[in-house]
């Protein structure tokens, strides 16, 4: 008896607490298609905030970058940017935002990208080469100097194209609509990942009088 007491103390603390991607939920300006996408983020934060081999490196964090893409750009847009984050949420991270001048969280010294860039060195007309490029999974992020990027976002898009085939071949229809659909989003992601590198992540270009 004491133990079923206990247990259920502890099933309603538990449900008591509230993650950040839990507020999005309740909002009554999200609507219910978001609320949808946003539901699985929401889920991930309950395991994610109680163990710190799970924290981020950026801020903020992937999970909730990514209910917030889905808020502020709709579940489809939102999803693609979201997808973006998590391929460049890579040990390699830290070395991309430090060849862009980027900023850090003070109080964590995590890498601040928000969902809306943020300009560093922008460059505002990438060529028509590199726009084209940007269509190639990993090509994009290659030629903007981003290679491990590059190869992780065509790991990601080979791994779903795999398991979309399998899915096709056992006649899983519904695992090959997930697939399919997982495999859309990440080669838009690709697309959007490597046009954002090229216009907003330029490594910082030496000044006037370093040139000198």
């Amino acid at each position: 008896m004491k133990k079923l007491i206990l247990l259920t103390l502890l099933s309603s603390a538990y449900a008591r607490i509230e993650y950040p991607a839990d507020s999005l939920l309740k909002s009554k300006n999200t609507t219910f298609f978001q609320k949808i996408f946003i539901y699985p983020v929401a889920q991930w934060q309950k395991i994610s905030y109680k163990s710190s081999a799970l924290n981020c490196q950026f801020y903020p964090s992937c999970s909730n970058y990514c209910s917030l893409a889905i808020k502020e750009n709709g579940p489809l847009f939102g999803s693609i940017i979201a997808m973006d984050r998590i391929t460049r949420c890579n040990p390699s991270a830290l070395s991309y935002h430090q060849k862009i001048n980027g900023s850090y969280k003070d109080e964590d010294g995590r890498l601040i990208d928000y969902v809306k860039p943020v300009s560093y060195n922008q460059n505002l007309n990438p060529s028509l080469l590199s726009s084209m490029l940007a269509f190639i999974p990993g090509l994009g992020r290659f030629h903007s100097g981003r290679v491990y990027d590059g190869i992780y976002g065509m790991l990601n898009l080979l791994l779903s194209a795999k398991a979309y085939s399998i899915a096709i071949k056992t006649e899983n229809k519904p695992m090959a609509n997930i697939f399919g659909g997982t495999s859309a989003i990440i080669y838009a992601s690709e697309v959007y990942g490597s046009l954002r590198a090229l216009k907003y992540y330029q490594p910082k270009k030496p000044d006037e009088k370093t040139r000198r």
